[in-house]
């Protein structure tokens, strides 16, 4: 039984500072499991690492089996400080109760004191405090914000978190009761990564969880055997949460071979998920093509979606929908049965909007091949996320690191040892489960649960779903989801030497001034003064920019307010011979893009709407503006590396 010794003398009594009393256990077992996980995720002593630490047991284990693993490895101390080389602890401060701020220090300094450096990140919410039924989500989703951001500040290539077996087995109760089908059941990867927000020449950074063998009793062990205090948050008792819930309830369930069939389960629906990312990989690199424009092509001859299973056609669909998109989350439900349905109807004939893309025919394929392309239609104009600015100026330079090195060299080495843990298909449950039902009947079949282990998942299954159904969170979601509504065109603002990741897909900047250096040659026109000092505006391309185009490469004069009504100067001007030439081009290269996907290309415009560029075909007005666009989509195909294995 765990001893709650004593209050904080730093905060209030809603978290307690707990500790054992009785004689410490060995714990020689849990560092042997620990660096043999370690050594599977690839990650070696002499790699930067950082830690995400609350002051619970678990994160307070993992800092204590980390710095150990870490001195074995024969990692130096520092002379001054005496912290463990290359090890950070980062503890978040949400900022959501008042107490949180001096909290975040107890925790950081009970850290220092373990040998391991730690510093504090504190969350900011400049809309104002979450709504309670998004309360835990916005926080998380803020938290690993924030990790990403220090670590790749500091060039920290690994982020270790805490997560254990019960995490695990609520997860599996909640998506059942979610309706979640095998992928979604196979629970938190074993090892994914990280991408920042803003445009990133590296690969993110690797998110590890080497406690995933672990159970809550164990945990407890660990700290109990290190000596350890860590604090139990009374939060983690209410019932307003779904997986405080669950957490209780599988509490009462102390059989250990429910727990061990649980663990069964779910190692079989990770085995199936691994499979499926593997036969996914393979399509992608076979079928499908992806345009400097921001667009994809499935050949459907090379694809044959009549002859693959559809929870395989299904992931790999939901994948090339998401990466083109730059949305990451699932795809499920009847999105996910029109992206097969229409995947499968070769030869190709219609057309379909569905998660955020178009779906059609290519021209001149004969529906045999389909083009998937952003859809401008499914923006949301007041989403803050939608574009991400920064100064290219300030020393972002675009060039690789040495995170980026590293990283890279632990996925090569972690791919050439997945593919021969993978089993054969006759070999992989799950494959025709067409919900959780299925799944659970089939596990009892093949014996990965008994009778009781199955009933009482149904059971909670059933519960958390009725309350899920009934509950105003669900309410607050879907309503939040249909405001999602399209209001007008992105436009994002943009200064001389800035650059901007437009809807995390294509990456804007705006170079430097040359227009003075035009005017010394003897050019001068009235655009030059766009490569001055004031903004310039990037949006989305519209039917109006086209004909502007057309209409700028057949006709030499031509009344400004003619063209789409963008301006209220109605004086007349002549196009220059640069202009005209330079439109031509862009023509012909945008009649070679799908007309889907010439909607989604950035464009630049000034303060009146008047288009200036179109710098992904090359289209200037004039010489004097030097406006790039590269496709550099924030996370790449297939949301990046992660082993479920």
């Amino acid at each position: 039984m765990l001893l709650c010794t004593r209050a904080s003398p730093y905060i209030p009594l809603r978290r307690l500072i707990c500790r054992r009393a009785t004689s410490a256990p060995d714990i020689s077992s849990y560092k042997e499991t620990f660096a043999r996980r370690m050594a599977m995720a690839g990650i070696k002593p002499h790699h930067r690492i950082a830690m995400g630490v609350s002051g619970g047991p678990d994160s307070m284990a993992l800092c204590v089996l980390t710095a150990g693993w870490k001195s074995d490895g024969l990692v130096r101390r520092d002379d001054v400080s005496g912290y463990v080389d290359g090890l950070l602890g980062i503890v978040v401060d949400h900022r959501l109760r008042p107490e949180s701020s001096d909290e975040a220090m107890l925790v950081r300094d009970r850290v220092h004191k373990m040998g391991v450096r730690c510093e504090i990140v504190c969350c900011d919410w400049p809309d104002g405090r979450p709504k309670q039924g998004h309360l835990q989500e916005a926080a998380r989703d803020k938290r690993y914000q924030l990790f990403v951001e220090l670590c790749m500040k500091q060039q920290i290539s690994v982020l270790l978190i805490a997560h254990h077996a019960d995490d695990q087995a609520e997860l599996l109760v909640l998506r059942l009761s979610r309706n979640s089908g095998v992928m979604g059941l196979a629970g938190m990867p074993f090892v994914s990564q990280l991408f920042p927000q803003w445009i990133s020449p590296n690969q993110g950074i690797l998110l590890v969880r080497p406690m995933l063998e672990f159970s809550k009793d164990d945990i407890y062990k660990i700290c109990q055997g290190s000596n350890l205090e860590w604090v139990e948050d009374p939060t983690n008792k209410s019932m307003l949460f779904a997986r405080n819930r669950i957490r209780s309830s599988l509490t009462s369930l102390s059989s250990s071979v429910f727990w061990s069939e649980v663990q069964n389960l779910i190692s079989a629906c990770r085995l199936t998920r691994s499979y499926v990312d593997e036969v996914c990989r393979e399509l992608i690199s076979q079928s499908v093509t992806i345009s400097e424009f921001g667009y994809a092509t499935i050949d459907l001859e090379k694809l044959q979606p009549s002859e693959i299973d559809d929870l395989c056609l299904s992931h790999y669909l939901t994948a090339l929908v998401q990466f083109i998109a730059q949305r990451h989350r699932p795809v499920r439900g009847r999105s996910s049965r029109l992206l097969v349905e229409y995947t499968r109807g070769m030869p190709c004939k219609n057309f379909l909007t569905v998660a955020g893309c178009n779906l059609s025919p290519e021209p001149g394929s004969k529906g045999r091949k389909i083009v998937v392309s952003f859809s401008v239609d499914s923006l949301d104009s007041s989403n803050n996320d939608a574009s991400t600015l920064y100064n290219c100026l300030s020393g972002f330079q675009f060039e690789e690191t040495k995170l980026c090195t590293e990283v890279g060299d632990i996925i090569r080495e972690q791919h050439l040892c997945a593919t021969t843990l993978i089993g054969e298909k006759a070999k992989v449950p799950f494959l025709n489960a067409r919900n959780p039902t299925d799944i659970l009947t089939e596990a009892n079949k093949l014996n990965l649960v008994g009778d009781f282990t199955l009933r009482n998942l149904s059971f909670l299954e059933l519960e958390e779903q009725k309350r899920f159904c009934s509950s105003k969170e669900v309410k607050s979601d879907i309503s939040e989801l249909h405001r999602r509504t399209f209001k007008g065109a992105l436009r994002v603002p943009l200064k001389l030497g800035h650059a901007c990741h437009i809807l995390g897909r294509f990456l804007v900047s705006y170079g430097a001034n040359v227009s003075t250096i035009n005017r010394n040659a003897g050019h001068f026109c009235q655009f030059c003064e766009v490569s001055g000092e004031r903004e310039i505006t990037i949006r989305h391309m519209v039917d109006g920019d086209w004909l502007f185009l057309r209409r700028v490469s057949t006709s030499c004069n031509i009344k400004k307010g003619s063209i789409d009504a963008v301006t209220s100067n109605q004086l007349e001007f002549k196009f220059s011979d640069f202009m005209v030439h330079s439109a031509s081009k862009a023509l012909e290269a945008l009649r070679l893009i799908p007309a889907s996907a010439r909607r989604a290309l950035p464009v630049v415009v000034d303060n009146q709407d008047l288009l200036l560029s179109v710098p992904s075909v090359g289209f200037r007005c004039c010489p004097c503006i030097n406006v790039v666009a590269d496709f550099r989509p924030r996370v790449p195909l297939g949301g990046g590396y992660y082993s479920y294995l």
